[in-house]
């Protein structure tokens, strides 16, 4: 089939002023390459805002000092960086060139390169949605922390009292251990155990919903205000924790816990795995809000300098949010470390001083003041004599303290929060912490949202016409449907969603995306329509690399996250009550039925509709057969409503014209 030209090539022999003026010209010029309704960014510091809000997010300060930490730092660095450059950068590029050159959202863009392929649209809405339900929850837990902030001493400074005995749980754990599963969320034993609605999260959830239903009442123009703050400062907090955090006795030593490189581990496939579906998330790929952000932009938009500014912009953050944990988390380990230290100095002194001890196993520092036991004399002595010694001294390991809560909420409300009760003027630090948490995460809601509103208002003129109803009428039901996650067995449910809802369905719309543009719509075509739009023609390395490496590298990832899905049996992490313990528990047979029925109802708009597409495109046949003749030929050129024609239309006029030469 021969390449049709495009709809506006003609059109573009000379520039407009309105074109030149940047985006405000842009997005006031109603031009037939885009609805006469659609909005458009006022500037690109905008548009950035809102890109590295969505992106930014969560993850990078709670997931990926993790995986730095776990998998080599330095060498896990480099393995992302590897990843993102030949994988998540041209998949970036992907979604904001279709989505600047069609201007329309991830159902839009799909549907008009092909009826057939609008399935993967509708699958980034269920996928956004169903990550909007817990993600608000995660809000309303900030929110919680922050409220309780305000107040000298902090409340999870201290275990509480019954009396004059202290509650067993909080002595048996920690008092930030005891506030976050009995007070924030007075959680079950077990996801079985469902228990009542927890009054104070829900008020909570319903405040983070109406701050998202507020700052999306009129789309881009009013989201993108909040933005202006919420994402420029967690920057400011980060920074000031980073200085802060410096000062720290430890904070070095984290550091370069942190960063010490283990090559060994590239060997490891896991590793691999881990680093790709980090990159993958970072960026936000597959929810369909990068098409829907990048569709309101001009269409001569540098969207190629845009796909390495903002990834470059996301892994700097990534790197700044891990050098503030590691620095914080590296005072608190040595905190904890300098304690056992003491500890087992003192229980060595008695068991001395009682004649248990052999003479030869007396250090030759001085251990008569505990307090003055350097760590790194301890550690020697210990590994020489330690288990010799009678009292059940323990190994006081600084790099094994640090690496107890640091994922997820385990980092955030447990660990982090911990470090930050032991600083001088805590609830400062406290309510910067949670402050900031709360703009990481509405800025993603935000962008979230978009992935789910601007596609619907796109397809469906009903729809556009009541956007603010469709906006309240979305933040109710998500606020509704969301109170399962506000039950004492909520954070179990908000672990699943996490874990299961999102991460297979987006790698599989990922998967389509990149086959559908680079096969079926063709790289070549891909990048002529690219080049009318920039001006020039990005690097044919990008064909390659959509055709080959990319492809190839989520289809990878995909057939090893399903493996071990199916290798392993699902677990999570449960607060056992009487043990006052974190502990891994299999889920029930009915919750992976219900994990089953996430990944089936967000892929299943996919193939319905391409059955759909397959069975008009027979209707149509049929009905052309029956009725042949009675219709004359006229030119359909104009109809085209963006630079990317649907592939199905262009077969249709190719079949037509053969048959009438």
């Amino acid at each position: 089939m021969e390449k049709q030209p495009l709809p506006t090539d003609d059109d573009k022999t000379e520039t407009t002023d309105a074109e030149l003026n940047g985006y405000a010209a842009e997005a006031s010029q109603q031009g037939s390459t885009e609805p006469a309704a659609r909005a458009g960014w006022n500037s690109k510091v905008e548009y950035f805002l809102a890109q590295v809000g969505f992106s930014v997010g969560l993850g990078n300060v709670w997931r990926f000092p993790y995986l730095c930490h776990q998998n080599g730092g330095g060498a896990f660095l480099l393995l992302y960086v590897l990843l993102m450059l030949v994988v998540g950068i041209p998949l970036f590029f992907l979604e904001l060139a279709a989505g600047q050159a069609i201007r329309q959202g991830s159902i839009g863009v799909w549907r008009y390169i092909s009826p057939r392929l609008a399935g993967i649209g509708y699958s980034s809405c269920v996928v956004c949605f169903f990550v909007a339900l817990y993600y608000n929850v995660i809000l309303a837990w900030s929110l919680f922390y922050l409220g309780n902030s305000f107040q000298y001493p902090l409340p999870w400074e201290q275990c509480p009292k019954q009396g004059n005995v202290t509650v067993k749980e909080c002595e048996k754990s920690s008092p930030t251990s005891y506030f976050w599963y009995r007070k924030a969320l007075d959680v079950t034993d077990s996801i079985d155990e469902t228990g009542s609605f927890n009054t104070y999260i829900v008020c909570c959830l319903l405040a983070a919903w109406t701050v998202v239903c507020l700052g999306m009442f009129k789309g881009i123009k009013s989201s993108v205000k909040v933005m202006y703050f919420s994402s420029i400062f967690p920057y400011v907090v980060l920074f000031c924790f980073l200085i802060r955090g410096l000062m720290l006795d430890g904070a070095l030593e984290g550091i370069s816990y942190m960063f010490y490189p283990k090559l060994e581990i590239w060997a490891d496939i896991q590793v691999w795995r881990q680093a790709a579906t980090q990159v993958f998330f970072a960026l936000g790929l597959g929810f369909g809000s990068i098409i829907a952000y990048s569709s309101y932009n001009p269409k001569n938009n540098n969207c190629h300098r845009d796909a390495f500014t903002v990834s470059a912009i996301n892994f700097l953050t990534s790197v700044l949010a891990t050098l503030v944990v590691f620095a914080v988390l590296g005072f608190r380990a040595k905190g904890k470390v300098v304690e056992c230290v003491v500890s087992n100095m003192e229980k060595f002194s008695d068991h001395l001083h009682s004649g248990d001890v052999d003479t030869n196993l007396i250090p030759h520092f001085n251990f008569s003041d505990p307090h003055s036991v350097s760590v790194e004399d301890y550690t020697v002595w210990f590994k020489q004599h330690g288990h010799n010694v009678p009292g059940n001294l323990t190994e006081c390991d600084l790099e094994k303290e640090m690496q107890k809560g640091v994922e997820g909420t385990g980092l955030a409300f447990i660990a982090f929060t911990e470090a930050m009760s032991l600083l001088p003027g805590s609830p400062f630090w406290s309510a910067l912490f949670f402050l900031m948490l709360l703009n990481l995460g509405l800025s993603t809601m935000f962008g979230t949202m978009e992935g789910i509103l601007a596609p619907l208002t796109d397809r469906f003129k009903t729809l556009a016409n009541n956007k603010t109803k469709l906006t309240i009428f979305s933040c109710i039901i998500g606020f509704l449907i969301g109170l399962l996650f506000t039950q004492r067995c909520g954070n179990y449910f908000v672990m699943m969603f996490d874990d299961y809802s999102a991460t297979l369905p987006l790698i599989i719309v990922v998967v389509f995306e990149t086959f559908s543009v680079s096969w079926l719509y063709g790289a070549d075509r891909f990048l002529d329509d690219i080049e009318g739009m920039l001006g020039w023609r990005p690097h044919v390395i990008y064909k390659y690399l959509w055709k080959y490496i990319c492809l190839l590298a989520m289809l990878g990832l995909l057939a090893a996250t399903t493996i071990r899905m199916f290798i392993t049996r699902p677990t999570y992490m449960a607060w056992n009550q009487d043990k006052a313990s974190e502990e891994y528990l299999k889920y029930p047979g009915w919750a992976l039925a219900v994990m089953a029925l996430l990944i089936i109802f967000a892929m299943m708009p996919v193939p319905v509709a391409l059955i759909h597409a397959v069975l008009q495109d027979r209707t149509k046949r049929t009905s052309r057969d029956t009725e042949n003749g009675q219709y004359s030929i006229v030119n359909t050129d104009d109809k085209c409503e963006t630079p990317m024609t649907d592939m199905s239309d262009l077969d249709q006029r190719s079949t037509t014209a053969a048959s009438f030469s």
